[in-house]
């Protein structure tokens, strides 16, 4: 995508999703994000809560309401709405097309992160032609000119590389990379996330490219200009990958250009171990893989895996502890639960890396 230079306050809209994870891109934004101030989320399912209670089990002082106006009305006309969830098919729903041209008619810039590309419906255009806004649909390549081929210029990168990959897809990978850059960088170990996907964009990430809106052939060198460009002009210790997907997900195998194209010196596996189908696939006779033998699969491919991060959807502390002693005693990696400790083992394993 050619990066348009939008900075400033925004609501997200999740659609009565902000409880679900297809509302990463919401969750992402309201943990963290460089590039907007996030006053307010637009949801009628979740209207009254705190967003940082609903998302996190702790407020963050973000309010969520049921609708734009009510919003305005009691606090300010924001200068972005996001559309913060996901959608099967990245198709934004016909019943969600109201609230968006109620929002272009009250001269607010409308950011989307579907792959949709709805500057191109006819009925936004007019709103948003008539009030004098801005549709940016997120989810775009850059423009030909501007892809780059993979060339091997990787391999100048004097950086530790580190990808962060995980056995299936919406499993915390790039909160986890972001947690990781900035406990590395808390240790005095100067670091920076090259982002992948629309939501490290929206966070304010410098380097990086949108992994699933650039043309098949242009994926490995896009990866490697990000890397070289962020090696070059930052001189960062680690650079970390935000990885997409699952190696064998049947919807999007991914994992295999970070390693690869991406010359990985090390990867951090992230795992659920409740979750046993690929997310949207339980129909499908797929199942997701243990995890050993994604580590044996991840190294194949010529990468270490140096630590194992655990999402704990669907756990309670009981299952934690169980789950804890019984991978302790199948691998000798190191195991942290990112939202509920500290990243200090990861932090030294990427230390001890050689």
């Amino acid at each position: 995508m050619d990066q348009p230079h939008i900075s400033g306050k925004a609501v997200i809209l999740t659609n009565g999703k902000l409880e679900t994870n297809n509302a990463k891109t919401a969750h992402g934004l309201l943990r963290f994000s460089k590039r907007f101030d996030i006053i307010g989320v637009i949801d009628h399912l979740s209207a009254g809560k705190d967003a940082g209670d609903a998302v996190q089990g702790k407020p963050n002082g973000i309010p969520v309401i049921a609708n734009i106006n009510t919003f305005i009305n009691k606090y300010e006309k924001p200068k972005y709405a996001i559309i913060g969830m996901a959608t099967k098919g990245g198709v934004l729903p016909k019943e969600f097309y109201p609230t968006i041209k109620e929002i272009l008619s009250l001269g607010i810039h409308v950011v989307n992160g579907l792959h949709e590309p709805i500057s191109e419906i006819e009925e936004f255009k007019e709103v948003a032609y008539e009030h004098g806004d801005i549709i940016y649909d997120i989810r775009k390549s850059r423009s030909f000119k501007d892809l780059h081929f993979w060339t091997g210029k990787v391999k100048e990168i004097t950086s530790k590389k580190i990808a962060v990959l995980g056995t299936d897809c919406a499993l915390g990978k790039r909160t986890t990379s972001k947690m990781l850059e900035d406990a590395l960088n808390k240790s005095s170990i100067k670091s920076e996330m090259v982002y992948t996907g629309q939501t490290g964009w929206m966070q304010g990430a410098n380097y990086g490219f949108l992994f699933d809106a650039t043309a098949n052939d242009f994926i490995s060198g896009e990866l490697e200009h990000a890397l070289y460009e962020c090696w070059k002009n930052e001189n960062p210790e680690v650079l970390i990958m935000e990885g997409q997907s699952g190696l064998r997900n049947p919807s999007g195998p991914c994992g295999s250009e970070f390693i690869v194209s991406g010359a990985a010196d090390g990867v951090i596996l992230q795992h659920s171990p409740v979750r046993k189908k690929f997310k949207g696939l339980e129909d499908y006779p797929a199942e997701i893989p243990d995890i050993l033998n994604e580590i044996n699969l991840i190294e194949q491919f010529g990468a270490p895996v140096i630590g194992i991060c655990i999402n704990t959807e669907g756990m309670s502390q009981e299952d934690v502890n169980i789950y804890r002693q019984e991978i302790e005693k199948r691998t000798d990696l190191p195991i942290t639960f990112p939202f509920f400790e500290s990243m200090d083992l990861m932090v030294e394993a990427v230390r001890k890396l050689n």
